[in-house]
């Protein structure tokens, strides 16, 4: 059995143009400072962490990695939700996510994609300069639009869209493959992979791909009415990265799943802090704990009513207490007799 690693803490949410956190050094200290054992960084900001040279540079990567292990810290994984966005989008939401790319390609679909496939091969090789295992990310999204569908459900736009998000991302998975990384795909409403049967849909369509993962992030699924702990006995094999995010459903005579366009915050779903929602974690590091789970633990804080500060500071004490030192032996072991074929066919009564 293995013990898992962390806590470690996803950076994206705490970035500003204020200090400490508008540089990767003082975003480390202050990570560090918390308690926090590694950090999961996102690549779409050069002056935080330069994807393209993290690609090409093996000394910008030990650069890097000396400059967090100076506060005792390592890489969890590299993130590229935003970029994963990017490899598939409908054309609804297609100035929704023009931000997301660089600003002369926001409104050109076509090269705004490739450079998405880019930037995500661009961190297959930085990952593997940087020796990480896994990478989290986004798959993008073709059918969702058609997610609670009228007219009714057309299964001929569905096998079309996810033949398509497949045939998108499989280049991006041998790229992956040859780096020795695995793809962990963040479950995500949005996405067109937002469960375990959409997860598998894909799955199936990249014939089986080994690195096509998991990013288990629970909340997600608490808000769907999922059952997260089963989710794990299921797809305990492909989940490579794991979001320790809460979060809370409070029944309500006026809105349900659906949210009402209503801000996060009157929402009858909405995201929490640690500790203050309704995720079984004790369930959820049992069931990582048994089936060997050994990547990191890494908070990724969104809650709409504590401050960020307070939800970093509990979260890196939240996780630690929480992450399961596993057995080395079993409690029985005592009690343990060293026997012989003989001896237990006497014990059957089968020999006199």
């Amino acid at each position: 059995m293995k013990t898992l690693k962390g806590p470690s803490i996803f950076l994206s949410q705490f970035i500003s143009d204020n200090p400490p956190f508008n540089s990767l050094d003082t975003l480390a200290a202050w990570a560090a400072g918390l308690g926090y054992k590694a950090v999961q960084i996102p690549t779409h900001l050069p002056h935080i962490f330069d994807l393209a040279k993290a690609a090409e540079s093996l000394e910008y990567c030990a650069e890097i990695r000396h400059l967090l292990a100076n506060v005792g810290l390592e890489i969890s994984e590299l993130s590229t939700h935003l970029q994963g966005q990017l490899v598939a989008v409908h054309p609804a939401y297609d100035a929704a996510f023009a931000g997301f790319a660089p600003k002369e390609l926001a409104h050109d679909a076509v090269a705004r994609q490739q450079w998405a496939v880019d930037s995500l091969k661009q961190a297959a090789r930085a990952s593997q300069n940087l020796g990480l295992n896994a990478h989290a990310t986004f798959s993008g999204a073709l059918a969702w639009p058609y997610f609670y569908p009228w007219p009714p459900r057309n299964e001929q736009l569905l096998d079309e869209a996810f033949q398509e998000l497949a045939a998108r991302w499989k280049p991006i998975l041998d790229c992956f493959d040859d780096a020795g990384v695995d793809v962990c795909f963040e479950l995500h409403p949005g996405e067109d992979l937002h469960d375990g049967v959409t997860f598998e849909r894909f799955l199936a369509l990249v014939d089986n791909h080994p690195r096509c993962n998991i990013l288990y992030d629970p909340s997600h699924m608490l808000l769907q009415h999922m059952d997260y702990l089963g989710f794990i006995d299921h797809y305990h094999a492909r989940i490579k990265a794991f979001h320790v995010k809460d979060a809370e459903f409070l029944p309500s005579a006026k809105s349900g799943v659906y949210a009402g366009y209503q801000p996060w915050i009157d929402r009858p779903g909405r995201f929490r802090s640690l500790g203050d929602g309704q995720v079984n974690f004790n369930g959820i590091f049992s069931k990582l704990a048994q089936y060997d789970y050994s990547g990191w633990a890494t908070l990724e804080w969104e809650c709409c009513l504590k401050a960020g500060d307070a939800g970093a500071r509990e979260g890196a004490k939240f996780i630690a207490e929480h992450i399961i030192p596993v057995a080395e032996y079993a409690f029985d072991d005592f009690a343990l007799r060293d026997s012989d074929k003989s001896a237990v066919r006497r014990m059957l009564g089968l020999e006199e």
